[in-house]
């Protein structure tokens, strides 16, 4: 049996600094994730949104140890419950994945065995960290079926992921990933292919047994709805890099990233016009393996260089927004201006969906 990191006394349980990815490809090296930092507690949200491609999964599969050492160069660091896990061996990366920390992943019907019942895969994954009898760990298993709204679960324990349906088969990860009660769990776009009603079923769902077990959760996601009811922070990246973060009220109700505004310019609200047309981000996500220089949003950014600034020649840091503690911004525009933008251009927009999340 294998234990779990423990928290430490003071601090964050997940906490990640000045991570950077590459892979090597025959194009050249895509700098999937380019120095994103970021800190979780348990009993805590984060929300990780972007276009695809900008290095939310990348940076997930990072902090779960599932990139090929091989091929992936990784620096910075990890460190989950104290541990730094990019200095840890596979062996110990293994123990630790699905007990200290665990994921669920996109799509349940590819990342579920089609040859085994649903309650052998359940079973295999809690005895891997538990000596126990057969007999106990399927007692354990249909427990957790229960416990995440599959009815039946006794019939079920013996089906096969193919005789579930799309809410049932993603049930089925999460009773799989909390198992075996771990303290950190990502969710990587969790309910992407489920209608409404089973959307939000699954991220009630989610924050009840976020209660139950104190889970430190990372929500990865395009659904700036579904972020502001349920994270706590957010983290907003473009092209590998963190452009803006901070508690949900201030990113998603005064933010003060262009792309972020784009970003909720783009939500449909049932409140407005419903012959007004949604504002798009103009252009496409840059490549990762040639990044435009300086800001690698300037090319689409309706505002870049209106100060004269340095928006195509040097890479913004991440900097405290003026009168906001927690709130970070990566952007070359003034303080001043970009809460004036905000004000008079973007919050008339999607934000009113967000709002009433949050509200």
């Amino acid at each position: 049996m294998t234990t779990s990191p423990s928290s430490p006394a003071s601090g964050p349980y997940l906490d990640v600094k000045d991570l950077r990815v590459r892979f090597s490809t025959e194009d050249g090296v895509v700098r999937a994730v380019d120095g994103v930092s970021f800190q979780l507690e348990r009993g805590k949200t984060l929300g990780i949104v972007g276009e695809s491609g900008s290095g939310k999964s990348v940076t997930s599969m990072s902090i779960m140890g599932l990139h090929n050492p091989k091929r992936t160069a990784m620096s910075g660091e990890i460190r989950v419950g104290g541990t730094d896990v990019l200095k840890l061996s596979e062996d110990k990366i293994r123990r630790l994945r699905g007990q200290a920390m665990a994921m669920i992943f996109q799509d349940p019907l590819s990342s579920l065995h089609p040859y085994y019942t649903i309650g052998r895969q359940i079973v295999e994954a809690y005895r891997v960290h538990h000596d126990v009898s057969k007999a106990k760990a399927q007692k354990r298993a249909i427990e957790m079926l229960d416990r995440v709204g599959i009815p039946q679960p006794q019939k079920r324990f013996e089906q096969y992921p193919h005789e579930f349906s799309g809410g049932m088969r993603q049930r089925a990860m999460i009773a799989m990933s909390l198992i075996n009660d771990p303290d950190l769990l990502i969710a990587d776009e969790p309910t992407t292919a489920l209608d409404v009603t089973v959307q939000a079923q699954i991220l009630d769902l989610l924050e009840s047994l976020q209660k139950e077990f104190n889970s430190a959760i990372i929500l990865i996601t395009h659904d700036l709805g579904v972020v502001a009811q349920v994270a706590d922070d957010v983290l907003v990246m473009y092209g590998g890099r963190a452009v803006e973060y901070g508690n949900a009220e201030q990113v998603l109700r005064a933010a003060q990233m262009p792309y972020t505004w784009g970003l909720l310019s783009s939500i449909p609200s049932v409140h407005g016009d419903s012959d007004a047309d949604l504002v798009p981000i103009k252009g496409n996500p840059p490549s990762l393996i040639n990044l435009p220089p300086g800001c690698s949003f300037h090319p689409r950014c309706r505002y870049a260089m209106l100060n004269g600034g340095p928006c195509d020649q040097e890479v913004p840091e991440l900097l405290p927004v003026q009168g906001e503690v927690g709130h970070l911004v990566a952007c070359h525009l003034p303080d001043q201006f970009r809460k004036d933008t905000y004000v008079n251009e973007i919050a008339q927009t999607g934000v009113a969906v967000v709002s009433e999340e949050l509200a």
